[in-house]
């Protein structure tokens, strides 16, 4: 017959543990439900974020623009080099078979001399240094001779230079690289951060900036341009014809702009050859420290490590391309940190 055991009940100390485990986790379920959802950055938040962003963006726009003019600057040097070279090694060619056709005219003759031969197997260079080989060959063979040793030094020099001009192509389009990265980088950031806005406050954001403009652009004195150099004049007619168009890091117009893009742009327009980056553009004429003695069309740099540049549009106002997600438009040159102007 089977025996019936009655359960074991659990010790005191057992349901104590258990029930203080069950009531710590329902407080703490409890608490996870009455907590305040993570609070969600204002609009105001948001847009100080992505406006530092893209100041972060357009530092690393404007070292990617000197690491592209690098390049372009290096791709044309070595191309030039390569040119020279090509052309010495035709003049080398030519000036060993003016020698060769000699050697090969005594030797018919039977009357070749033991220098000739001896160019025939080995380098010149060897040979013109001792006097009694010099002694054996003509006055024309000699300077052949010379004219043979120089161009070989030549080309050793040029192909040296192109080498080493080669090696710093390759750092540079690898830094050209790392730079471009980093700007993508910062834009992406910015955009994730906008993305977490409603759509009326994104509105919001591109109405401020558009009345902000307007109200740039009414503070500015489109007659005062008379104060200007003819020039100066010029670029800053050129650049008021683009107002409205897109900002794009590495923009050098026609229809897009980055800052010194636009800027550059404007004195080529102009007829005036400036550098390409704010930062060159910063020595490209004379500076003027006081906002109050600023000529429209002057350069006017902002931030002190000089990333950003625009033109003096008159009345406090400067007319530049801000950053992605706008256009080229005015502003007032008090909304950035004012270094000094630079007069073209």
């Amino acid at each position: 017959m089977a025996t019936h055991r009655r359960p074991k009940q659990p010790s005191r100390a057992r349901v104590t543990v258990l029930t203080t485990a069950a009531a710590a986790a329902v407080a703490i379920s409890a608490q996870a439900a009455n907590a305040a959802p993570s609070e969600k950055p204002s609009k105001d938040e948001v847009k100080a974020k992505v406006d530092k962003l893209y100041e972060e963006a357009e530092q690393a726009t404007e070292k990617y623009n000197g690491a592209k003019e690098k390049q372009e600057k290096l791709q044309k040097e070595i191309s030039t080099i390569q040119d020279n070279v090509a052309r010495g090694q035709e003049e080398l060619n030519e000036l060993r078979d003016s020698i060769g056709l000699a050697a090969a005219a005594q030797y018919r003759s039977g009357s070749i001399d033991s220098s000739l031969q001896l160019f025939l197997s080995s380098n010149p260079d060897d040979y013109l240094d001792k006097a009694s080989t010099a002694d054996q060959l003509s006055a024309q063979q000699v300077e052949a001779l010379k004219k043979i040793q120089e161009k070989q030094r030549e080309l050793a020099q040029e192909r040296s230079e192109a080498s080493d001009k080669l090696k710093d192509l390759s750092s540079t389009r690898t830094e050209l690289g790392k730079k471009k990265k980093q700007v993508q980088s910062k834009l992406a950031e910015a955009q994730k951060l906008l993305n977490t806005l409603t759509a009326a406050e994104k509105a919001a954001l591109a109405a401020a900036d558009q009345r902000a403009s307007r109200d740039a652009g009414a503070r500015v004195d489109l007659g005062n341009t008379g104060s200007a150099s003819g020039r100066a004049a010029a670029a800053f007619s050129a650049a008021q014809s683009v107002i409205g168009s897109p900002y794009v890091y590495g923009a050098t117009g026609p229809s897009s702009f980055d800052c010194s893009g636009l800027t550059s742009w404007a004195y080529a327009q102009a007829g005036v050859s400036i550098p390409r980056t704010s930062q060159a553009q910063a020595n490209a004429g004379t500076r003027i420290y006081s906002e109050s003695q600023l000529k429209v069309g002057d350069l006017v740099l902002f931030y002190g490590d000089l990333h950003h540049i625009g033109l003096y549009a008159g009345n406090g106002q400067v007319l530049h391309a801000p950053h992605t997600g706008a256009t080229v438009r005015y502003e007032s040159i008090g909304n950035m940190p004012f270094q000094f102007g630079v007069r073209i």
